[in-house]
């Protein structure tokens, strides 16, 4: 079964949502949905808290579904992906969390 990391976060202070998200779509999600270890890879703008008029607490979001997570390693240890990540870190404070499936 895939194991999924979900990522929620908000762009660092200076960082704007254009810069960010141009560089998402031409470098983070070919980049990381091109990795042998990943089925899929999706960056989601966080619209709101449903039910609720109050901001939600991050404006932006990842599902990334690993087929294998030894690959996994692997695959984020090269320096392609350490820029990248790198490159992540510059632009937003994240939080990632693992999951695992209720059975």
């Amino acid at each position: 079964m895939p194991s999924r990391i979900l990522a929620l976060f908000n762009l660092r202070p200076g960082v704007e949502a254009a810069e960010y998200e141009h560089w998402a779509k031409t470098v983070d999600l070919p980049t990381v949905n091109a990795l042998p270890s990943i089925d899929t890879f999706e960056v989601f703008r966080i619209t709101g808290k449903l039910g609720s008029a109050d901001p939600a607490p991050y404006a932006y979001g990842e599902m990334i579904v690993i087929n294998d997570m030894e690959v996994f390693a692997v695959d984020i240890a090269t320096e392609k992906m350490q820029a990248v990540a790198a490159e992540f870190g510059r632009l937003a404070e994240t939080v990632f969390l693992t999951t695992e499936p209720l059975d």
